[in-house]
This record gives C-alpha cells, sequence and structure tokens, in this order.
C-alpha cells in the first residue's frame, strides 16, 4: 500500500474544504451533482473517443498502481543475474535453461531463452530492445488516458459553467431559480480543475514514474544477459547493474550494446 498517495490525496481534499469552511463557506455550497455529472462525464466521453478501447482499459488497470504499485526489486533482480553469470561462467550457457521455466515476467524469460539458444549478443539486444520499445510505449499510453483527462477536465468544467449561466440568464424572472444555476455554474470549474490537480495529473505523473522504474529493472535484466552474453566477468556484470540503481530516479543509463 502506497501510503504517500492516500495522505497527499486527504491532505488536499481537505485543505480545498478546510478553506471553505474558514472563509466562512458551507461545505454543502461545493456537492452539486449536475456539475460532477457534466464534468466527470464529459471528461470520461472525451478520453474515450481518443483512445482505443485496449488503452482505455489498460489505464484503468493501471490506476491500481496510485495505492497498490508494482513490486519492483532491483537489488533481487542484480542477484540473480549475478547467480546467472558465476553459474554459466563454471557450467557453460545450457546450464541456465532451467530457470526460464521459474520466471514469470515474458521479457525476462524471453531474454534467458535467447542467451540459452546462443544467440549473438548483437542480435539478442536488437530482440530484446524491440520488446522493451514496445512495452513502454503500451505502458506510456496507458497512463497518458489519466493525462489526457487532466487536460479535458478544466476546460470540461468551463463549459459546465457556461451552461450554469445559460440556465441563470433564461430564467431571471424567476429569482427562486437564479442561485441554483450560478451554484452549477462556479462548481463546476472547481470540479474541473480539482479533478484534474489533485488527481487526473498527479495519476498520469505517478503511473509515468513507475513505468520509469520498470523500465530501469528491464534495462537492468538486458545489461545483465548481454554482459553474462560476450563473457564479462560476474563481479563486473554486478558492479555494473549496481550503477542503475544508483541512478534512480534519474533518466536510465543508455542501453547496453547501443552505439
Amino acid at each position: 500500500m502506497d501510503k504517500i498517495s492516500l495522505v497527499g490525496l486527504f491532505i488536499g481534499i481537505g485543505a480545498i474544504l478546510g478553506g471553505q469552511v474558514l472563509e466562512g463557506g458551507h461545505v454543502a455550497s461545493l456537492v452539486q451533482p449536475t456539475a460532477l455529472m457534466i464534468v466527470l462525464g464529459g471528461t470520461l466521453g472525451a478520453v474515450m473517443l481518443q483512445s482505443p478501447f485496449s488503452v482505455f482499459k489498460r489505464g484503468l488497470r493501471m490506476v491500481a498502481w496510485v495505492f497498490m504499485p508494482p513490486v519492483i526489486e532491483h537489488k533481487r533482480l542484480i542477484d540473480q543475474v549475478s547467480q546467472w553469470s558465476h553459474l554459466s561462467r563454471r557450467e557453460g550457457l545450457l546450464s541456465l535453461e532451467n530457470f526460464t521455466n521459474q520466471l514469470k515476467d515474458p521479457f525476462a524469460k524471453k531474454g534467458l531463452q535467447l542467451l540459452v539458444d546462443g544467440a549473438d549478443p548483437e542480435r539478442l539486444r536488437e530482440v530484446m530492445e524491440v520488446e522493451l520499445n514496445t512495452y513502454e510505449e503500451e505502458m506510456r499510453q496507458g497512463a497518458k488516458i489519466w493525462e489526457s483527462a487532466g487536460g479535458y477536465s478544466p476546460t470540461i468544467g468551463i463549459l459546465g459553467a457556461v451552461m450554469g449561466l445559460i440556465h441563470v440568464m433564461e430564467n431571471l424572472s424567476d429569482p427562486s431559480k437564479l442561485g441554483a444555476g450560478i451554484a452549477v455554474a462556479f462548481v463546476a470549474t472547481i470540479y474541473g480543475v480539482g479533478l484534474a490537480n489533485l488527481v487526473f495529473l498527479p495519476v498520469a505523473n505517478k503511473l509515468k514514474a513507475y513505468i520509469g522504474r520498470q523500465m530501469v529493472a528491464k534495462e537492468m535484466l538486458l545489461d545483465g544477459l548481454l554482459g553474462i552474453a560476450v563473457g564479462d566477468n560476474p563481479r563486473i556484470i554486478e558492479s555494473r547493474l549496481q550503477g542503475y540503481i544508483f541512478q534512480e530516479p534519474s533518466t536510465p543509463p543508455a542501453r547496453a550494446g547501443r552505439r
């Protein structure tokens, strides 16, 4: 459980509601189901219109990472690659074949299988980088739907405000209906801007951060496999992989073997 996400959401919403109360306003005045329906429905429709169904579905699944982040154990990965390198150095690459059935990660399993099959290091790098780039693009497209929601939401909020003002103008002769129209107008803007900056954009950025961490782990694995393929000393491989951890959360190192 990522507690900082819960705390951040609580602080953000609490600060806004607390400010409303301190200014003498009522929290109930910010509860406008009509405005919420306009903003959420309009934003959802816009995001669905721009996204293929597979991307939209992936983005919805990924939002769980905000509170239950994917397990990424870089140090365990280093230990695993180090074990492979020592074993291959003593007994040859074929000794690693039993490990392929134990791996759950398709990327790791494919890379290790290519290594066991005796693939040329340059060919191994090319094949795995295609997998790497494809995975990164798919994940980032999923995260992008939340970024897009953060872009659409304020505009839909303004649209809701205009609709509320139109309702006000249509009922100038009936003062009893003016309050509701004005409330929808201003609260729709609050919902649009608030959801964008308190929910949608932070979610998108956190997802991109986790994708970056996953890419570092896959880069580490690929670097280790290439080191084993060219016969590097296990200590050199381990030392090089340690460098990836030290560089987090900055930009991942250049891919192994890339010219």
